[in-house]
C-alpha cells in the first residue's frame, strides 16, 4: 500500500480550513443549545474578567479558562454527532463516548471556577473595596 499524498499547504487551503472553522462555529451555535449557553456564560463573565483589577496575566488566565469550556463543547458536540450520525441505537461504547465528552465539559467548569476562585480570593482586597468602578478612573486626566 503506498503512503499517502501529504497534503499541499497553501494560502488557499488556510482560507479553506478557515472557512470550514467558521462553518462548524456556526453549526454549533445554530444547533447546540449547550454551545449557546457556553457563549452567554462567557460573554457575561469575560468583560467582568478585564474590570477586575486584577494583574493582565491573570486576567489572560480567567478569559482562557473561559474558553476551555466552549472548546471542550465543541469537541463533545463533535463525538455526539459523529456517534449519532454512525447509529441510533443504544450501543455502550458510544454511551461511554458520549459520556466522556460530557465529562470533559464538566471538568472545564471545574477548572474555570477553580481559576477564577484562585485569582479573585488572592485579589480580595482590591476586589471588595470596589475602587475600580470609580468614575473618572485614577490613569485619566
Amino acid at each position: 500500500m503506498p503512503p499517502p499524498e501529504s497534503k499541499r499547504r497553501d494560502f488557499r487551503n488556510f482560507f479553506q480550513s478557515v472557512g470550514y472553522a467558521i462553518e462548524g462555529f456556526w453549526a454549533a451555535l445554530k444547533h447546540e443549545p449547550s454551545f449557546r449557553e457556553d457563549l452567554i456564560f462567557v460573554a457575561i463573565l469575560t468583560p467582568l474578567a478585564v474590570i477586575l483589577p486584577v494583574n493582565a496575566v491573570s486576567t489572560a488566565v480567567m478569559i482562557a479558562s473561559l474558553f476551555v469550556i466552549v472548546i471542550a463543547e465543541l469537541l463533545n458536540s463533535a463525538v455526539e454527532w459523529t456517534i449519532d450520525d454512525i447509529s441510533l441505537e443504544k450501543r455502550p461504547f458510544a454511551k461511554r463516548a458520549k459520556d466522556m465528552g460530557s465529562a470533559a465539559v464538566f471538568i472545564a467548569y471545574i477548572n474555570c471556577i477553580t481559576v477564577w476562585g484562585v485569582i479573585l480570593y488572592s485579589n480580595w482586597n482590591r476586589i471588595a473595596t470596589l475602587e475600580f468602578l470609580k468614575w473618572p478612573p485614577p490613569f485619566l486626566p
